[in-house]
């Protein structure tokens, strides 16, 4: 269920951090929300892509109530999307390492098919904006990113929820040396995800005092 999971936000495209470490940044990398491969995701450029989906839903209910309904859905939005947009770098560095490119016609001939299938344009975008909270004007970066992870499957001779893909992913993503800001908590290269920063202060705030039992 897990791969399934990692799976689906790579297609597609986590827990609140800490009160006390979300007053702070990274000190190595001041105001990133991320670094991959030296390259930094800001912490307003992570704040931008939430914006996008938050305006998408907006504009795809009228109903308060529908759209309080699709935020409280989506209540790990902010750490999904850097999630999102760090694991797109890792995608796109394994299929740099072997030799995989898209052209922007295989993407409109996928997303042609793709609007077949769901009754049209819009159908597209609401799918997508419902199921990967993908918004509409990130629609096409996102399709080029799946047809990458179909190819360098195929190149693997497996699929996207395979052992040996996820090993050139892990393998990428080694070489980027990912570094996530800690109030989003950490990257984790092997399983090539993020995962919540541990804090054993709370353990240890809830127990000073206490008896020890036996």
């Amino acid at each position: 269920m897990h791969r399934r999971r990692r799976t689906a936000l790579l297609l597609s495209a986590v827990i609140a951090a800490a009160p006390l470490l979300a007053a702070c940044g990274s000190d190595a990398h001041p105001g990133a929300a991320a670094v991959v491969g030296g390259q930094r995701i800001t912490v307003a450029q992570l704040e931008g892509r939430v914006k996008e989906v938050r305006a998408a839903q907006r504009a795809a209910v009228t109903d308060d109530t529908q759209y309080a309904q699709a935020v409280a859905q989506t209540g790990t939005l902010t750490r999904d999307t850097l999630h999102s947009m760090v694991l797109d770098r890792v995608l796109q560095r394994a299929a740099e390492d072997a030799d995989i490119t898209v052209t922007p016609r295989e993407v409109q001939e996928m997303r042609a098919g793709l609007e077949q299938q769901a009754g049209g344009p819009e159908g597209l975008q609401r799918a997508w904006l419902q199921q990967y909270g993908i918004p509409p004007q990130r629609l096409d970066e996102n399709l080029r990113l799946q047809l990458e992870a179909q190819k360098l499957a195929t190149e693997l001779g497996t699929n996207t929820s395979q052992p040996a893909f996820w090993n050139a992913l892990s393998k990428a993503s080694k070489s980027l040396g990912v570094d996530l800001n800690p109030r989003y908590g950490s990257w984790d290269a092997r399983k090539v995800a993020r995962v919540d920063a541990k804090t054993p202060w709370v353990h240890e705030i809830s127990t000073a005092g206490s008896p020890q039992t036996t």
